[in-house]
Formats: structure tokens, sequence, C-alpha cells
């Protein structure tokens, strides 16, 4: 039997792929179980709440009434498609939710295994090896599907177990794990365009976001050809537990490999280690306005902090656009109404307790800002940038003092923005926009403690454990879920008090109790201060 110079190429492009993926999965062998164990015990924790707080048909389909008629409640979670069944609310609360995570998880695992070994120089290492051209790229995508497929598997176990049927529950796990499949393929794309593993994660996640907001504002206008363009929109299409619609996952399927066809062309039309866009010829002297550490990092931090801004300010006047629906609606279903104001409002003001509540979910979303914004200390020392600058009279102090400087006050203008455009909206829908924007622009800032004590940890794991600097995004999940899940789940009290934004006071209501706040800051201090001087006494890109 005879081989073709086509078959014989293509099998010298993957030669080293099984070997690479054993590597890359020896790599994440906590990280991945740990994302399926909490991507899929979200869904199995959610579907088992719901059955104790609603367990008579007549209650669920009151509450599928109330979202129906909530635009509000629509764009933040999706239609509900049978509320009559406990799969159906399941599937309704935490579809997007889990998606969202699934599809995060993908980014960042195909990133990390593709661009950023480009970036360290590692894959030329690995290159020099007999190992095939495409045989790095593809390994990292095979652990990024592999770890979409076990979520996938869980979620049905989970459920199935639970006494839920079987299809919706195979249904369920196919719409998440499509949603991680096809953030794959963005991932492997955007690796194209950058030669950093920075900005390629943030492409990918910007994708991630538009495809949110495409849903959010397709299922609250209630126009379903904006959701249909949304991967997001697809999950909740497939109609987990709703009369399933299998065909949507093809959707998913063909996503993700042309994606990854178009990424494939073109990685051959680039150098290894170099993006399709090269990066800017920088001036051959740098600008008197740099001489400080400071002036450097607001120097590299200035353009993520503006598509930050950006974001949070479309999404805050979302927000503060559709509030206004949601007084009218839940006075209708006291068990909603009386859920909502636990998490942000006393009662009769449900529509601040919503804001309340959003607020809160924007708090979290900054929490991610200021990891990344603190973490770019572990990447400029990983990329030996930090030693060149830390060899003059700059001492280590203001080196990350720069930085860190970024992380806590970039955190709290990406509040104040979405705070201002959620005032700004709905101070206009109500006919108060002066009072309303003040009022909100203090409920975000608010937050911004708690976004601190997450680049205070961050810190401290970078001077003092800089291989474990993944457990301060670890913690940001745990602390998202336990705000979120947290009230639904019925957990005790001292469980919900590990997250910091849990003694985050309400600020819509009334007078604000600042102890909480002074508090919070003082545990930043606290951290940031142990974090430095870890560092200053541990050697450069070492332990």
């Amino acid at each position: 039997m005879t081989t073709t110079p086509t078959r014989a190429l293509s099998r010298l492009t993957m030669t080293g792929t099984p070997e690479l993926v054993r590597f890359a999965l020896r790599r994440d062998r906590l990280l991945l179980p740990a994302w399926a164990v909490a991507i899929a015990g979200l869904i199995a924790a959610s579907a088992s709440a719901i059955a104790g707080l609603y367990p008579q048909a007549a209650q669920r389909i009151a509450l599928g009434v109330t979202i129906g008629a909530a635009p509000a409640l629509q764009a933040l979670t999706g239609p509900v498609y049978d509320a009559a069944s406990v799969g159906g609310l399941t599937a309704w609360r935490v579809t997007t939710m889990a998606s969202v995570l699934a599809a995060l998880m993908s980014i960042l695992v195909v990133t990390r295994h593709t661009r950023a070994e480009e970036e360290t120089g590692r894959a030329e290492l690995v290159g020099a090896c007999p190992v095939g051209r495409h045989a790095l790229p593809a390994s990292g995508v095979l652990v990024a599907a592999g770890a979409n497929l076990l979520i996938g598997v869980l979620i049905t176990l989970g459920l199935a177990g639970q006494g839920l049927p079987v299809a919706g529950a195979l249904a369920f796990g196919a719409a998440v794990s499509g949603t991680g499949w096809a953030f794959t393929g963005v991932a492997a794309l955007a690796g194209q365009i950058t030669a950093h593993a920075r900005t390629a994660n943030a492409i990918a996640i910007a994708a991630l976001g538009a495809a949110f907001l495409l849903r959010a504002l397709g299922d609250a206008a209630r126009v379903e050809a904006l959701s249909w363009l949304s991967p997001l929109g697809w999950a909740q299409r497939v109609r987990a537990f709703a009369g399933e619609r299998w065909w949507v996952l093809a959707l998913f399927a063909a996503t993700g490999l042309a994606f990854l066809a178009v990424a494939a062309v073109l990685a051959r039309r680039r150098d290894l280690g170099a993006g399709l866009l090269a990066p800017r010829a920088g001036p051959r002297d740098a600008a008197a306005s740099l001489r400080t550490p400071l002036a450097l990092a607001w120097r590299l931090h200035r353009g993520v902090l503006l598509g930050w801004t950006v974001a949070f300010t479309v999404v805050g006047a979302l927000f503060g656009a559709l509030a206004h629906s949601v007084g009218d609606i839940l006075r209708d279903n006291p068990q909603l109404a009386a859920l909502l104001s636990r998490m942000g409002g006393g009662p009769g003001l449900l529509t601040d307790a919503f804001l309340a509540a959003e607020l809160s979910v924007l708090g979290l979303v900054a929490g991610g800002y200021a990891v990344q914004a603190t973490l770019r200390l572990q990447a400029e020392e990983s990329a030996i940038r930090a030693e060149p600058v830390l060899a003059t009279a700059v001492p280590r102090w203001r080196w990350t003092a720069g930085h860190l400087s970024m992380a806590l006050a970039g955190s709290a203008a990406i509040l104040a923005a979405g705070g201002l455009a959620a005032g700004i909206a709905h101070g206009l829908r109500v006919g108060e926009p002066a009072g309303q924007t003040l009022r909100l622009l203090g409920a975000a800032l608010a937050q911004a403690p708690a976004t601190w004590t997450l680049a205070g940890t961050a810190m401290l794991l970078f001077g003092l454990l800089p291989r474990l600097t993944a457990l301060a995004w670890a913690a940001l999940l745990v602390f998202a879920l336990l705000a979120q899940l947290g009230e639904l789940l019925r957990l005790d009290d001292r469980i919900r008090n590990l997250s910091p934004f849990a003694h985050v006071p309400q600020a819509l209501p009334g007078p604000v109790d600042l102890s909480p706040l002074l508090g919070l800051c003082a545990v930043t201090l606290l951290l940031l201060w142990a974090g430095v001087v870890a560092f200053q006494r541990r050697d450069l890109r070492g332990d």
C-alpha cells in the first residue's frame, strides 16, 4: 500500500502530538479537573436547590410566567422554555453561567498551551525536537476539547443521577460543552493574531463578552435573530428538558472547526513566535513621561484598562435601561421578590434590589481586572522585562507599586464607569438622571474594596508562591459562586462570609455602614504589604 505525499506531510506536521497532549495534561492535572468539577457541581447543586425551593409544579409555572414578563431577567439568564419541570428551570438559571465558565476555561487552556508557549520561547525548544509544525497547537486544542467533553459527561451524570430525564441531561451537558468547543476555536484564532498571550486572551474574552451582549439584547428585546448570532444563545436554544433541539449542536461543531481551520491557515503565514499583526516599533528614545515606574505601568496597562472601561460602560447602560421593568413584574411573585430583596434591597425596593444585585456582579467581574492587572508583574518578570528596570536605581517596591496602583485605581475606575452608565440610563427612564447617577455611582464604588482584596491575594501569591498565582483566579471563581448561588443553595452564612463580597454593605436602600469597607481595605493593605515583602526577599524568576 502506498502513501500519498499529502497524507505523509499531514502525518509529519502532527508528529509528537500524543506526547505533547500527555505533557499538557501533566501540567494541568489539577487545574482541569477543578474546572470540570466546579462547573458540573454548580449545575447539579442548582437543580437540587430549585427542586427544594419550588417542589410544586404550580410554583414553578408561576415563576416561569414572571420570568417571561421580565426583560431584565431574560437579559441575564435567557428565556425559560419549560417552567413546569425542575430541569427546565435549572436550564434557565445556569445555562448561561455554565456556558460562560466553559468558554472561559477553553480560552485560558488553549492560550496557555499555544501562544504562551511561543511567547516564552518554549515552543522553539519543543520545535527543535522531532515534532510536527502543528503538533503543539493541536495538543492545546485536544486538551481543551477533552476538558469540555469531561464537563459534558459530568453534567449529564449529575443531572440524571437526580432523576431528571436522561435526554435533557445529555442535551444540557452537550450545550455547555459545545459552547466551550466553539470558543476553543476562537482562542486558537486569537492566538494567531497577536504575539502576546495576554492580548490573545483579551481578544478571545472580548469575543465572549460580545456574545453575551448579543444574547442579552436579543432575549431582552425578544429579537431572536440577535440571540442566534451568539453561541451563548445557541446553548439556550438547545432547549434542554423542553423538547431538545439536537440539530443546534451542529452549530457548535461547525463553528469550532471553522475557526480552527482559519487558525491553521493563518499559522502557515507567520513566523514562530510572531503574530499576524506585527508589534509597532517604538521610538528610539523613551519619552520623558516614562521616567517613573508609575508612568511605565500606566503605559503598559492603559490599553487593557480602556477595553474594560468600554465594556463596563456598555453593560452598565444595559442594566440601567432594563431595571425600571423589574419593580412592576416582581410584585406578582413574592418568592422571587424576597430572593432579590435579600440580595440587595428591602421590601418595596425591588428595582433597587435588582440594580444592587447587578452591581455586585460588576464588582465580581472587576475582581478579574484586579487579578489580571496585578499578575502583569509576573508576566513582566517571566518575559525578562523586569530585570532591565530593576537593574537601574528603581527599587522593587516602587516597581510593584506602579502596577498595584493600576490594579487598584483601574478597578475603581471601571466600576465607576459601570455605575455612571447605569445611573444615567436608569435616571433617564425614571426622570431623575442626576440623583440616580450619584446613587448608582456610589453603590458601584462600594464594591471596590472587595475587588481590591483579590489584588492583594494575587500580590501575595506572586511574592510568596509565584508558581501558584493561578490560585488568585480560583479564589475569584469561588467568590463568584458563593455570591451568585449561595442564597439559592442555602449555604451556611459562615461559608458565604468567606467571600469579601459578602461584606459589602448595600448602598442603595439608605446610609452606608463604612466599617466593613474599612475592614476590607485593611485586609487588602495587609495582603499587599506581605506580598511586596515576600517579593523583595526572593530571587527573580524563582520561588
